[in-house]
Formats: C-alpha cells, structure tokens, sequence
C-alpha cells in the first residue's frame, strides 16, 4: 500500500493536468493542441490500466478494469479525446481515493505496530541497563517508568502497576496490578515506576502476538475483493453486451463508447475493499484483530456460532459460589477465615479461589503453620492453634451427617466442586465452587442472535450438569458435554456442511476446531496461543461481549459494500442505458460517472462511523463509578446470602435456639447491609441509569424486586418480634419464616443476576 502510494499521487497529478492543459488551449482557440493534451492524458491512464488488467489476468481472473481499459481505447479509436481525459481522471481520482480510504481504515492497525515494544530497562542487581527487547529472558527483572510500554509478559514484583490497556482490549479505564498480578506486555504505564519478572520472551508475549496478526490483516487485501468479483461476474458481460448493442443498433462507435465510458466499474473496484477494510479498522479499535477480508465478509454472513464454555462463557476460573457450616459450629464466615488461612500458601487452583474470596470479603487471615499439601487431597495446617484441613473428605457419602449430604446434593445440582474444612479432625463445614458464567454473556447471547445467528451450540469438554445448566440459562440451541478435541472437529464440520459456522474458544483444545471452522475466533486475552494461530479472528479483550461487536460491524461492513457497490451499479446501468440511446455523449458521461464513483467510495465509507441507533449514550462518568461501587458491593453481600440460606437449612433441621440466633443474624445483616444498598440502588444508580436504558420504565421491574426484598426482610423481623415476646421460635412460625428465608435468598439470587446483566454489564 505503501508502496503504490507514489505511484497514485504521480498519475492523478498527471492526467489532471493534462485535462487543465488541454481545456486551456481549447479556451485560446488552439482545438488540435488542446485535443494533443487530452489524447496523452488519456494514454498516460491506459498504460496502468492496462497493467491491472495483466496482473488480473495472471491470477486467472478476468478484472473488471477491463471495461475501464476499452473505455480509453475506445475514446482514442473514436476522437472523443475529452472523454478519454476525464476518464483517466476519474480512475487516478479512484485510485487516490482508495489509497486515502485505505490509509485511513489502516490507521488503527498500524498503531498498533508502531507502539509494539522495542527495548526495556532490565535490573540486575543495583544496576539498570536499557536492552533491545529481544534480549529480555525468561525471569529477568524489568522495571517499566511511568508512561513506558511493558515490554514482555510477566508478574508484578516491586510497585503497583496502574496500567492503560486500551492498545489490547479497546477499554479505556486504567486497571491497577498489584505485586504477585499478572501483566501483559503493549499495556501502557499509566502510574508510576514498577518492577515486573518476566514470564516471557518477547516473541512469546501478547503483544507481538497482536502485532503478528495485525500484520496480517494489513497484508491479506485480495480476499477483501472477492464480493466485488462476484458482482462483476454478472456486470462485466453485461457493460460489453450493451456497448455492442449500441454500436450494431445506431451503427456509431461513439455509442458503444459512451456506455463503456458510464460502465467503467469503480464502485466495484473501490467501495467493496474500502468498506471491509474500514469494517477490519473499526473491529481493531474495539479490541477485535480481524485475520483479513475473507473472514469479516464471511463472518458476515455466518448463521451458526459452536461456543466453547470454559474460558468463552464463563470466567475460566473458579470462584466461591458459597460456603456452608456444621448446625451450631462456626459460622460461615469464620469456615471461609480457617479454609482461606490455609490456602493461601497453596498453589492449587481451588486453593486461590478461596483465598480470593476471603480477602474480598475483607477477612482477617491468619499465618498457618506446619502446612503439609498432598497432591490430589488438599492441605492441613495449624491456624490459630487448631489443626485445619481443606480439600477433599474420606467419608464415603452414606457415612456424611446430614448438613453435609445437603452441601453434596446442591452441589451436584449446581455442578460446582467441594472443598470440605475439618477442624481438628470434625467437619465443620464446606467450600462450593463453580466456574460462573460471564456477566456479559446472556446479553451478548442475544444480540448474537439479532445479528442473523440462528443457531448456537455449546461444545465443551465439562461434565454434562454444569454445561446444561450453561445451555439452559443462556438459551442455547444444542448442548454436548464430555467432547475431546477430535469431537469438536466433527462437531464443527458437520455444521459447516449446513451453513457458515463460527467456532469460539480460547484453550490448547480448541485450536483443532478453531481451524476447521468457517471462522475461527479466540479469546485471546487469557487464552492459549495455539488458539489464536488457528483463529481467523482474536478477540484481544477478555470480554465475550467482543464477539457481538465483531458480528454486528461484520453484518454492517457486507451491508454497506453491498449497498455501496449495487447502488453505484444501478446508477452506472441508467446511465448505460442513456448512453446506449444517445442521450449521453462520452464527456459528460465521465463526468456523471465521476460523481458516482465519489458517491459509492464515501458510502462504503460510513462503516469507519458509530452505527446510528445502536448501544445509546455512552454512560456519564458518574454512572460508571455508581455501576463499580454497587458491583462491588455485590460481591461484599455474597455472605449475606449465604446466611440467610444457612439459616433456612437450620430451620429445617433444628428450630431450637442456634436456628433462632441464626435468623436474629440475618435480621442483622438485612437491617446493617443489604437494605441500605437495595435503597442505594434505587435513589442513586437507578436515575442515574436513565438516559442509557431509555427513561425510568427500563428499571420498573428491579424497583418491583426491592418492594419484594424489603417486604420479605421485614416479614422476618416481625417473626423475631413474635420470638422475642414468646421467648422462642413457635411451631406455628417455622413453616412462613422458612419460607420467607428461602424465598429472600432466591429473590436475591435472581435479582444480583439480572442487575449484573442488564445493568453492570454497560460497564466497561
């Protein structure tokens, strides 16, 4: 592209002035000089017609310049040297267009490349040494100043990273990393200076990552053609077909080449490429790298998506999902406190989940000692003078007390995973996890579907519980569990055999399946290299709600080249068919066909701007900071809801005074926690929602839900009062307060879901 620029410059610079000069000695009465003017000028377009004509034929095409080409001989053969000027014109005009459009739709892959890494500052010992970066080995220790691009990936070591890494996900908040998190190298140091141990090489990272496929979809132009081909299929013969008619009807050549005069095809030529170039520019800006031309087009036109789970739908790590305790033992909180003590010196993956939650929650954690891990089971150690113990149980499940077969039962239910906590050798109680599925993703599962998809099918190598579960709340159309690699491939190919197919995930599993998909795309955030080699397109946010924006600018990108390119024909066919009548001699003809050229290049153009009524307003910065405080807050009110389930269970089991302290908690925890942020919600995130969601009708149902919670939390405070007078919990009382206690949990439940996705979601 580079390249051709010069070139472009030098032939419109050329034929323009050839066109002035002739109409200048035309004006001085000097006819034959002006008519010499207009001749090479018309020759000085031939020429690299002619050569793109050539090179369409080496690649056994037959390109539509050829109509251009006998539209310049033809004003040559026939005297119509005007003509032939404004016709060479009209294709440097052309060609310096769609190398302007093509600079401009580039912009944002080539920034890319030019910000992508090229030295770093390595430390060793006292001293700090600047290196190319592909010096940079695996645990060298790097330290990255203030507005300085991190080189390589790694761990924070020394320093909090407060980082912009918009260059890879198209977000524009600034993260924080704290020391032990992990970095990605492109991100750029919006804070101040920090260390950072490489976990990389260079070449390895994300970055040039990014940067390698960047350089492919700068370089793949061709296939971006292929739309345009097959339209000129059908126009080519029909342009030649109508010059012909004309010159056997009239018996003047004059009219055969005024039809190709109107007929040369620079809609096709131009508008179809600018649009699927500007359609891979706008996509990189939102964080997706577009592979080349071929696979927004297809994508375009795609009606089946196979999803992988793990990592795609939902986070790809586990999480708390909650934390149950013996009838009458230690609370789940101080369960959760022990279990997370001990686990933060292990490097189990279930082991950083726990600990995760515990911190977030706030909890105090205490240093464990003697800590022994054994692979497979879990790890003991002695916190707080007691021996604990996390992992896995010997008690085959007909020998588990009754709490405890509960706690299996939900979670074979839930499909989440348990991590059982013994307390000096008694269970006293249990840690449920579950990979949860993204906040974004039912969301993103219906746009999906209101760009064209038809189909959705979940593929994933899971137990089959969890991944029906996933499959039913999303609404997908087929679920297969247990798949291995080689399923996934057949899995694929038969549904590309019924309709274009797209296949997304993100792990080593997926690559096989990513490349015999029509279209592949990668999570590439987080996930496997191999699978981004095998994607045509990487999503380089850890956000599967990319994938909706890549498909919603796909569909419009083919919408507006189509648009552009049959518009621009349709105008170009009444012209012919004026010309064909004798309506339109050469030279205005080229004049009208320049002006349809224009037309059709800015159209195609439009893709490069936001969509008109798609997404609303962006959210005010204050509604942003109101969306983070209250999903935060969620997370904080995660115990509250495992309370009021515990004490439901203990009602259940014994409604004696250990059930009744547990209610008086909940009463607590309802009156000091979860009423004030429900109240938060409604007078401060809720109108501040408004101009996003369309007006205060948008939030009539989650307002509806607070009136529900509000009514059910003081349904159990009058229960306590009547406790309080008779001096314990009447037997007329159990059968409402249980009900009411799982009715609050499962309001709850059902109400942090929909607010996190129709709410939080808006979130960047």
């Amino acid at each position: 592209m580079d390249a051709r620029r010069p070139l472009d410059r030098w032939l419109l610079v050329a034929t323009v002035a050839a066109l002035v000069a002739g109409g200048v000695t035309r004006l001085a009465g000097l006819s034959g000089l002006a008519d010499a003017c207009w001749a090479v000028g018309t020759l000085i377009g031939v020429v690299p017609a002619v050569g793109w004509v050539v090179k369409a034929l080496r690649r056994g095409r037959l390109g539509v310049d050829l109509v251009a080409v006998l539209a310049l001989a033809g004003t040559l053969v026939v005297g119509e040297y005007l003509a032939g000027a404004l016709i060479a014109v009209m294709l440097a005009t052309g060609r310096a267009l769609e190398a302007a459009a093509s600079r401009r739709a580039y912009r944002d892959l080539r920034a890319l490349l030019e910000r992508a890494p090229r030295s770093a500052r390595r430390r060793r010992g006292a001293e700090v040494a600047t290196v190319d970066v592909t010096e940079v080995a695996v645990d060298d220790v790097l330290v990255v100043g203030p507005g300085e691009v991190v080189p390589v990936d790694g761990t924070v070591t020394a320093g909090t990273a407060v980082l912009d890494e918009s260059a890879l996900t198209g977000e524009p908040a600034q993260v924080e990393r704290r020391t032990g998190e992990g970095v990605r190298s492109g991100v750029l140091n919006a804070g101040g200076v920090f260390e950072v141990t490489a976990g990389a090489t260079a070449r390895d990272s994300t970055y040039a990552e990014v940067v390698r496929l960047a350089r492919e979809a700068g370089a793949e132009k061709a296939p971006a053609v292929r739309l345009a081909e097959r339209y000129a299929a059908w126009f080519l013969p029909l342009a030649l077909g109508l010059a012909g008619g004309a010159w056997a009807l009239s018996g003047e050549a004059v009219r055969a080449v005024a039809v190709l005069v109107v007929a040369t095809p620079c809609p096709l030529l131009l508008a179809v490429p600018v649009a699927v170039v500007s359609g891979m520019s706008r996509a990189a800006r939102r964080g997706v790298v577009v592979r080349d031309g071929r696979a927004l087009e297809s994508l375009g036109r795609a009606r089946t998506l196979v999803l992988d789970k793990t990592g795609t739908l939902t986070a790809g790590r586990p999480r708390v999902l909650e934390v149950a305790a013996v009838p009458g033992g230690p609370s789940p909180t101080e369960v959760l406190r022990l279990a997370a003590s001990v686990d933060q010196v292990s490097v189990h993956v279930l082991a950083e989940a726990v600990t995760r939650e515990a911190r977030d929650r706030d909890l105090a954690l205490s240093l464990p000692l003697d800590v022994v891990e054994e692979p497979g089971r879990g790890a003991t150690g002695t916190v707080d003078g007691r021996r604990i113990a996390v992992g896995k149980t010997d008690l085959p499940t007909a020998e588990l007390p009754a709490w405890a077969r509960g706690v299996e039962n939900r979670a074979l239910l839930d499909g989440a995973a348990v991590a059982w906590v013994t307390v000096d050798g008694a269970l006293t109680g249990a840690v449920l996890l579950h990979d949860p599925l993204r906040r974004e993703a039912p969301h993103t599962v219906r746009r999906l579907r209101a760009a064209g998809l038809t189909r959705l099918l979940l593929l994933t190598g899971d137990r089959p519980e969890p991944a029906r579960q996933v499959g039913t709340v999303l609404g997908l159309d087929d679920v297969a569990a247990g798949q291995l690699p080689a399923d996934k491939v057949r899995a694929v190919r038969d549904e590309c055999e019924r309709a274009v197919t797209v296949m997304v995930g993100d792990g080593l599993n997926d690559a096989p399946a990513l490349a015999a998909a029509d279209i592949g795309v990668a999570m590439g955030a987080r996930g496997a290299t191999s699978a981004s080699v095998a994607a045509d397109i990487v999503l380089t946010t850890d956000r599967v709600a990319r994938l909706a924006d890549a498909m919603d600018l796909a569909v419009r990108a083919r919408r507006i080249a189509v648009q552009s390119a049959a518009g621009g024909m349709v105008m170009s066919l009444l012209a012919m068919a004026a010309a064909l009548l004798g309506l339109l001699p050469p030279a205005p003809g080229a004049l009208l066909q320049e002006g349809i050229d224009v037309a059709a290049i800015l159209n195609a153009l439009r893709v490069l701007l936001p969509a008109r009524g798609t997404g609303g307003p962006p959210l005010e910065p204050a509604a942003e900071r109101l969306i983070h405080r209250f999903a935060a807050e969620h997370e904080e009110l995660r115990g509250v809801l495992d309370a009021i389930r515990d004490a439901a269970n203990l009602l259940s089991a014994d409604p004696g005074p250990a059930a009744l302290a547990a209610v008086r908690r909940v009463d607590r925890l309802l009156t000091e926690r979860l009423l004030p942020h429900e109240y938060a919600e409604e007078h401060q995130l809720y109108p501040a929602l408004n101009s996003q969601l369309g007006g205060p009708d948008a939030t009539e149902t989650m307002s509806r839900a607070h009136a529900e919670i509000e009514r059910l939390a003081r349904r159990i405070a009058s229960h306590l009062a009547v406790a309080d007078s008779a001096g314990t919990l009447l037997p007329e009382q159990l059968d409402d307060l249980r009900a009411s206690l799982y009715g609050l949990h499962t309001v709850l439940r059902l109400h942090f879901s929909q607010e996190e996705e129709s709410y939080f979601s808006l979130s960047s």
